[in-house]
């Protein structure tokens, strides 16, 4: 890597063979295609950072940026809007304009893995641009955590031990000497959603508690 520091991975980037192989299979299927490591997208000077598990096929994959063209990003984008954490017309459209408020969104794996499953080592070799990501913040607030896989590498990344702060929905976990506090969501996918384990109601009571916290209330 040419840049050993750098919060986002290289597109060409080649730490998981696997993902690599997988990345190469989908540039033949689909060339117009992003097909590569996903980067942060955000507000440099964030007080929200929001974690998600991976880029999907038709969603990051596609459009190069997280959340972004399939039904995770509508509810997550819709989300973010009603509680002004972004501006501009969601379009599921990386040209759509949309900024973001005091809020940078990644995922704990930044390439696709076949069948949205990364395997642990994986999730092992991408956490040090997690890393890297969480000490360029300086004002930092809240992190939201969407589902176990992104909640446990969170909790990794902050040599949290899992049982300390175990993974539940709508959970807020206090972080010792640190300036923020993790927060717990079902994953907004439509797998969750289509099932009832996570609504609208339910997503929005996480936001409601972020910027109750965010704001000092």
């Amino acid at each position: 890597m040419a840049r050993t520091n750098a919060i986002n991975p290289p597109v060409n980037c080649r730490l998981c063979p696997r993902l690599v192989d997988f990345r190469n299979e989908n540039k033949k299927a689909f060339p117009d295609f992003f097909n590569g490591p996903v980067p942060s997208f955000g507000d440099s000077n964030a007080k929200l950072l929001i974690v998600g598990l991976a880029p999907g096929l038709r969603g990051a994959n596609r459009t190069g940026r997280p959340f972004t063209g399939d039904y995770a990003g509508d509810l997550l984008y819709a989300t973010l809007a009603k509680f002004g954490f972004s501006e501009g017309d969601y379009k599921a459209d990386p040209e759509d304009g949309v900024t973001l408020k005091e809020t940078m969104i990644t995922n704990a794996v930044r390439c696709l893995p076949p069948q949205n499953k990364p395997i642990g080592a994986e999730i092992r070799t991408c956490r040090k641009f997690l890393i890297r990501q969480l000490d360029a913040f300086s004002d930092l607030r809240a992190i939201l955590c969407l589902g176990r896989i992104a909640h446990e590498s969170t909790l990794a990344t902050l040599g949290i031990r899992q049982k300390d702060a175990p993974f539940v929905h709508q959970a807020r976990h206090e972080i010792a000497d640190a300036p923020f506090c993790l927060f717990d969501s079902y994953h907004c996918s439509r797998y969750n959603t289509n099932t009832r384990r996570l609504t609208t109601a339910m997503f929005e009571d996480v936001f409601t508690d972020i910027r109750r916290y965010i704001d000092g209330d």
